[in-house]
Formats: C-alpha cells, structure tokens, sequence
C-alpha cells in the first residue's frame, strides 16, 4: 500500500500527518509513505528521523499576502500542479491526505484528477477551530473531512467526521504511563515551534515575582526559539532559577511527562497533546493567527475547565506570575483543570483516521 501526507510548513501541520503515517506504517506491512511538503528547515528536521520518502513542490501562499504576491501565487499554480501530478505518477498512491498548509492544494488536486494511474480517495485533515483558506476550499473535492474540535464552518455532514488531532505516538504511550509527582514544580513554556517572543518577554518579567513568591519550589523548562534563547536562559540564571532552556525540543513526551503547568500559545496540535497528557494551561493565543483561529482555540479548552486564557495585548509580567503562583500554590484547583483537561483529550484520533481512510481505500478497489 502506498499512501501520500501532504502539508507542511509549521509544526502544527506537520506532527498530525506524521502520527497517521507512522500508525499506517505499523498497521500495514510493507506500506510505503510519500510526504509532500515544504523546503523549510523545519519540515526537513522534524521528519528526517522518520522512515518516509520525501517530495516538494513550488508554490505560494494566497491569504495574508499583498495584492502582488498574491497574483505570483495563483500564477505558479498550474507548474505547482504539474508538478504535484509528475510526483503522483510515479509513486502511484492508494490515497492522498492533506494535514493543513499552502501546499496541500495541488497534490490533492492533481490526486483529485487522477495522476497517480486512476483517481484515489482524497481526505483533508482541519486541526483548528476556524478552517484555513487551503481546507475550505479543498473540502470540495475531498472524500472526506476531519475535524479535531467541533467547527462552525458548514462543511457538509455526510463526509466529516470529528476525529480529533492525532498526537504523535510517544506522547500518546507517555499519557497512559503513570507520571510520578515531582518533587519540584515545573512550568513548561512553549511558544511554538518557532518560539513566541512576547511570551519569551513576559516571562523574563514575571521571574522576579515568581523566585520572590516561591522561592526556590519551582523550576521551568522553556521553548524559545533561536531568537532570544542567550537572553532568557540569562535571565533566569541571574535570578538563581533552576532552568532548562532550549531554542527547540525534541522529546515533548519527556516534557510533558515532567511538567506540571503549561504557558503556551494555543495551536492545535499543542492544545490536543495537552489535552492528551492532562496537563493545565495558561493560554496565550498568538494575535496575528489567520481568522484569529488560536484565541478560538484556546477559548474552546478553556470552556472545559482545563486552561485560562490570556490575550497578549493585555498581558504583563505581574499577572503571569500571579497566575503561575496562584495555580502551584493551590494544588487542587491545578488538579481539577488537569483533570478537566484529561477529559477532552482524544488519544484515539489517530486511529479514528486510519481506520476511516482504509475503508476509502478499499471501496476504491
């Protein structure tokens, strides 16, 4: 069996489309995983550890552009199709799913159109609360649709399925683990793969409160991104406050099995590990999202007991270390928002897909 994930670009996109293939991987033996993506540094670092062949097209994005880039975009989608079809042909995939991002659009389309030997089964993949342009579009054509948390967009009811995110499967098994309670508290701060550098900020404003409130009782790992890394580990050094401090983490799962609050922003793919792991948060949307579909995000997680949300214009320091405080100091309301959290969780999303893709696969036979 040969299958094609598509998407790329962030690491929202990117961690869903490598939990479905992995699964299908161990499902079925033999089966062989093309992924199409982007040439950011990123794409290539997050899945080269992963037994998947690798393709890329050229193409542009459309929503948040200038009027000019915006033409150059729609220009070099026909070669951007062409392309994606030269790909499917000669791999000749069983089925093509799209997890999100600008890429998505032509190798769904050429699948669509039948270059890889006969028309395949097409399935896109919505992680946030508020579609993107690429799957609002692609939900058109596409055999079906999945959905992570309930969506008011109006795809239609007889191919969407609410699957939840697929979390990556090292996250999923560390959630099923009993995690030992740590002796020291420990706040993780994520600002996304590429970092978040108000939240790097007002961290670094916050230390002060926190090192005079609980002494010594905490530590914090922190995701920075390369930007402002020297600084924040700086910072916290000069405050005597135990840190780990990294521009980009690998093992989440060994972070999320350690940490006992989460600051972060409120993309999907973070929200639904959380969600998987129990874990508490303090959200702070990124303001800039397209459709403002973070604050949607983490509003949504909020409504379930399990974050707090925190817009950044109206953030400080003061009120992160209160917050931060308020939560390690009082043990319970910590674990009524884990458990709160822990409820929402979906760790058999990952499944659900699979199990949802195969069954187009072999009614296309």
């Amino acid at each position: 069996m040969r299958i094609i994930v598509t998407g790329g670009g962030t690491g929202g996109h990117l961690f869903p489309g490598i939990a479905v293939a992995t699964a299908m991987q161990e499902r079925i033996p033999g089966c062989r995983v093309l992924f199409i993506g982007t040439e950011r540094q990123l794409d290539r670092t997050t899945l080269g550890g992963y037994d998947f062949e690798r393709g890329t097209i050229s193409c542009m994005g459309l929503k948040g552009m200038g009027i000019g880039h915006r033409f150059r975009s729609l220009a070099v989608l026909p070669k951007a199709v062409w392309q994606a079809g030269r790909i499917l042909a000669r791999f000749r995939p069983d089925l093509a799913l799209g997890v999100g991002g600008y890429v998505t659009g032509p190798v769904l389309v050429a699948a669509k159109l039948g270059w890889g030997r006969r028309r395949i089964p097409v399935c896109i993949h919505e992680q946030n609360s508020v579609p993107g342009l690429a799957n609002r579009m692609l939900a058109r054509i596409a055999d079906r649709i999945f959905l992570s948390i309930p969506c008011d967009y109006p795809f239609p009811p007889a191919r969407t399925v609410l699957s939840g995110n697929p979390v990556r499967r090292e996250i999923v098994q560390a959630a099923a683990e009993e995690r030992p309670q740590p002796v020291t508290p420990v706040v993780l701060v994520l600002g996304g793969s590429q970092g978040a550098h108000r939240l790097n900020m007002v961290m670094l404003e916050a230390a002060p409160e926190l090192k005079k409130r609980l002494a010594d009782d905490f530590m914090v790992i922190h995701q920075t991104g390369s930007r402002d890394q020297d600084r924040v580990r700086a910072g916290y050094s000069a405050l005597g406050i135990r840190a780990e401090v990294a521009d980009f983490f690998q093992d989440m799962a060994s972070l999320y099995s350690r940490a006992s609050l989460v600051v972060s922003r409120a993309g999907a793919t973070t929200l639904a590990e959380l969600a998987v792991m129990g874990l508490p948060a303090l959200l702070v949307p990124y303001p800039h999202a397209a459709d403002n579909h973070q604050e949607i995000n983490a509003h949504y997680y909020a409504r379930g007991g399990g974050a707090r949300v925190f817009l950044e214009r109206e953030l400080s320091g003061a009120i992160v270390a209160d917050q931060i405080g308020d939560l390690l100091q009082a043990p319970e309301k910590l674990h009524t928002m884990a458990s709160c959290m822990k409820k929402m969780g979906r760790p058999d999303a990952t499944l659900c897909i699979v199990e949802e893709c195969l069954r187009l696969v072999n009614a296309n036979r």
